[in-house]
C-alpha cells in the first residue's frame, strides 16, 4: 500500500529521534519554497482539493508529461490530499514528489478496503517512482487440474484464471511446478496432453509406456476409474497426502496377496512418487495447512522479503523479493506494500504469517478477504511450529540479502570497470544489445534485449521482423532495425527527458558483429541526427569462435580486447549470448509458423473454421485449388458465398 506518510512520522519536531532530520528537511524546504516547481506543484494539489469530497478513494499524482509519480489511497480523500499542501511538514522525499506534480487524478470507491485493492492494482500497472515497488515482472505458476473434460488434464498455468478447474499454488518457479507435475503424473497417471492431441490418438503415447499416464485417450482406463484418480490427486494437493498414501499401501498389499505382482509394482512406483513429493519439502510445514510466510531483513539501505508458500502442509517453494524505492519508508509499511502488490495477482490463502505487526492490519485483512471471497487472517506467530517456521524465514531473508549485497558489490565494481573499458562517461543504466537471425536470409528477425544494473529487463525485449532489407544483406538488416528503433525513440521522447524504468534512450548500444555492423549502425544513427549514443560492436576474434578472444570495435575504428579471465568480458559475453538466444528463438518461432501456414491463409474472408472445413473435406490445399465451384459448395460448413470467394481467388485469371 502506498499510504501517504503523515506529518507525525520521523519528520515531526516533536519526535526527538527525528529532530535532526526535521531541521535538515525544514532547511531544505526554506530553500525550495522559493522555487517555482514547488509552488506549481502545491497549486496543482490545492486546485484538486477544492473539488474533493470526504469519501474513500485513490489518487494519482502526475508530472508535466502525464506520467504517474505516486498512487495513494485514502479513507477520506479530501483530508489526505490536503496534507500535501503543508510543505513544512513533509519529508524531503515527498517534497521532491510535490515539486514534480502538475495534475492529479481521483477515483472514488465504496470503501477504504476497495481503495486499497485498487491502489495495489494501479501501482503494479504504472510502477510510479515514489511508491514502494515489488520488482518482479514474472507471474507465479500454478498447477491446474481442469474440470471441463470427461478426463481432466493436469497442467502448468500462468496468467488469468479463466479455465474451469482447480488451481493449486502459487509455486515459486516453473521448475518446481514441472518437477511436481512429473511426480504427480507418476503418482496418479493423469493426462497432460491437449484436448486436440487427446482426440486424435488411436494408440497410447510414450507417457503411457513410461507409466506416467493411464491412456484414457484409447480407453485403457474407464471414466469412473479415471475420476477416482482425479479425486485422489485433488485430495493429495489439498493436503490429504497421508490418506492417499495409506490407500495406495492397502491396494499394493492386496495386489501382492492376490499374486498380482504387476499391479503391485505399479502401485509401488506410485508410492515412490508420493514419497518424492513429500521428501522434496526442505521446510518443515506440517500442521500449518494453507499459509504464506513473509519475513523482512534490511541492511546497507536495501531490503529483502523472504516468502514461503505452504499448501496443505507442503512447502511449494520460496522466493526472495527485493523491493525498490524503499528509502525513508518504514519497514512495516514496506512489507505492507509488498503484500498488497503480491496479492494483487495471487489469491491470498486463509493464513498469512508475518514477522512484525503491520499498519492498518485489519483493513488489509478485510481487503484480502473481499478479493479471495473467504476469511484471511494475518498474524505474527509467537510460539510453536509456526514460530520455528517464521525463524527459518527470517534466516533465509538475511541470507538472501547478504547474497544480494555481495553480488551487488561485485556487480557494481564490474560495471564501473566496464564503463572505463568502453570509455563511457558513467555506468550505463540501460544497455540495449542487438543481433539478427535468419537462414540464408529467410525469415529474418532482429532481436533487442535490454539490461540494467539489476540484470535483464525482459519486459522490454523487442523483436523486429525484417521487411525491407535484402535477404542476403546482414548489414542492411541491422540498418533497418536501427532505423526503426531510433526513429520510434525520437518520436516518443525527442527531448530525452524520460529516465529510470521508463527510459526510452539507451546509455549503451552493443551490437553482435564486427566492423561492418558497426559502420551500419553508426551511419544509420548519423542519418537520423543521433551522434551521442555510445556504440560498441563485439566480434569473435582470432580463431573465430574461441571464447575469450572477442574484439570490441569502436565507432572511430579502434579495436580493443580484454583478458580471457576478465569479469568485464564475462558480463559482455553474457549480454551477447542472451541477445543471440533471443534472436534465434524469435527466428525459430517465425519459421515454425511458416511451416504450418497454409495457402488458404491468403484467401480474404476465409477464417480458421472455414479453412479447417475445406481441409477436412478435400484433404489438402492443392485439392481445394483444383475443386470445381460445385464441389466447393458441397463441402460441409462452407456457404455458397465462401465457395464462390475461394473459387474466384484461384480462377480469377481464367
Amino acid at each position: 500500500m502506498s499510504k501517504a506518510r503523515e506529518p507525525s512520522a520521523a519528520g515531526s519536531p516533536h519526535d526527538p529521534r527525528g529532530a535532526e532530520r526535521f531541521n535538515e528537511e525544514k532547511a531544505t524546504y526554506t530553500v525550495a519554497s522559493a522555487t517555482p516547481d514547488l509552488d506549481a506543484g502545491l497549486q496543482a494539489i490545492r486546485d484538486t482539493v477544492k473539488t474533493l469530497k470526504p469519501v474513500p478513494g485513490v489518487y494519482r499524482m502526475l508530472d508535466q508529461r502525464g506520467d504517474v509519480l505516486y498512487v495513494g489511497k485514502a479513507r477520506v480523500l479530501k483530508n489526505r490530499v490536503a496534507n500535501y499542501t503543508q510543505p513544512k511538514n513533509q519529508p524531503q522525499r515527498l517534497l521532491r514528489m510535490i515539486s514534480q506534480t502538475r495534475a492529479m487524478e481521483i477515483v472514488t470507491t465504496n470503501s477504504e478496503a476497495e481503495a486499497l485493492l485498487l491502489e495495489a492494482q494501479l501501482i503494479k500497472r504504472f510502477r510510479p517512482p515514489f511508491n514502494v515497488l515489488l520488482r518482479d515482472d514474472k507471474s507465479f505458476p500454478f498447477i491446474l487440474l481442469r474440470s471441463d473434460h470427461d478426463f481432466p488434464r493436469i497442467m502448468k498455468h500462468r496468467g488469468a484464471r479463466r479455465a474451469k478447474g482447480n488451481y493449486y499454488g502459487p509455486f515459486a518457479s516453473a521448475g518446481s511446478v514441472n518437477t511436481t507435475i512429473n511426480a504427480l503424473q507418476k503418482l496418479f497417471l493423469l493426462r497432460s496432453c491437449t484436448d486436440s492431441f487427446f482426440s486424435r490418438r488411436d494408440r497410447p503415447c510414450l507417457l503411457y509406456q513410461i507409466k506416467r499416464c493411464s491412456a484414457p485417450c484409447v480407453d485403457r482406463i474407464s471414466k469412473q476409474d479415471y475420476a477416482e484418480l482425479t479425486q485422489q490427486a485433488k485430495d493429495f494437493l489439498a493436503g490429504k497426502s497421508g490418506a492417499v498414501q495409506a490407500d495406495l499401501e492397502r491396494q499394493m498389499a492386496k495386489a501382492a496377496d492376490d499374486l498380482d505382482f504387476e499391479t503391485a509394482a505399479i502401485l509401488r512406483d506410485r508410492l515412490r512418487a508420493a514419497t518424492f513429493i513429500q521428501g522434496s519439502q526442505a521446510i518443515n510445514a506440517s500442521g500449518v495447512g494453507d499459509a504464506d510466510v513473509f519475513a523482512l531483513a534490511s541492511k546497507g539501505g536495501q531490503i529483502a522479503v523472504q516468502a514461503f508458500f505452504i499448501r496443505g502442509g507442503q512447502n511449494w517453494g520460496h522466493r526472495a523479493f527485493f523491493p525498490s524505492h524503499t528509502k525513508g519508508v518504514d519497514e512495516a509499511q514496506v512489507l505492507t506494500d509488498v503484500l498488497a502488490q503480491f496479492y494483487e495477482e495471487v489469491p491470498p490463502p486463509r493464513t498469512i504469517l508475518v514477522d512484525r505487526e503491520l499498519p492498518e492490519q485489519a483493513l488489509i485483512e478485510e481487503a484480502f478477504a473481499a478479493s479471495a471471497e473467504h476469511k484471511v487472517a494475518i498474524s505474527t506467530p509467537q510460539r510453536g511450529d509456526r514460530r520455528k517456521l517464521m525463524q527459518q524465514a527470517q534466516r533465509n531473508a538475511v541470507e538472501a540479502l547478504d547474497r544480494r549485497l555481495a553480488e551487488s558489490g561485485t556487480k557494481a565494481k564490474t560495471m564501473r570497470e566496464l564503463a572505463e573499458f568502453l570509455e563511457l562517461p558513467e555506468v550505463p543504466q540501460r544497455v540495449e544489445v542487438y543481433d539478427n537471425s535468419h537462414i540464408q536470409g529467410a525469415k529474418a528477425v532482429g532481436g533487442m534485449i535490454v539490461a540494467g544494473p539489476e540484470g535483464f529487463i525482459k519486459n522490454q525485449y523487442r523483436k523486429f521482423n525484417i521487411k525491407n532489407a535484402q535477404t542476403d544483406d546482414d548489414f542492411g538488416m541491422m540498418r533497418e532495425v536501427m532505423q526503426r528503433r531510433f526513429a520510434r525513440a525520437m518520436k516518443d521522447d525527442p527531448d530525452r527527458e524520460t529516465s529510470g524504468e521508463k527510459a526510452v534512450w539507451p546509455d549503451l548500444v552493443l551490437v553482435d558483429g564486427g566492423k561492418g555492423q558497426m559502420s551500419s549502425v553508426r551511419d544509420t544513427l548519423e542519418e537520423l541526427g543521433i551522434e551521442d549514443v555510445p556504440l560498441i560492436a563485439i566480434a569473435k576474434g582470432p580463431g573465430h569462435g574461441r571464447e575469450g578472444r572477442e574484439v570490441f570495435h569502436f565507432p572511430d575504428g579502434r579495436e580493443k580486447m580484454l583478458p580471457t579471465n576478465s569479469p568485464v568480458l564475462f558480463q559482455l559475453q553474457l549480454w551477447r549470448d542472451e541477445v543471440h538466444r533471443y534472436a534465434i528463438g524469435a527466428h525459430r518461432a517465425k519459421r515454425s509458423r511458416a511451416i504450418t501456414a497454409s495457402p488458404l491463409d491468403e484467401i480474404p474472408g476465409v477464417g480458421p473454421a472455414r479453412k479447417r472445413a475445406l481441409l477436412l473435406h478435400f484433404g489438402t490445399a492443392g485439392k481445394v485449388r483444383a475443386a470445381s465451384l460445385e464441389d466447393l459448395q458441397r463441402a460441409p460448413g462452407v456457404s455458397a458465398g465462401v465457395a464462390q470467394t475461394v473459387y474466384d481467388y484461384y480462377h480469377a485469371g481464367g
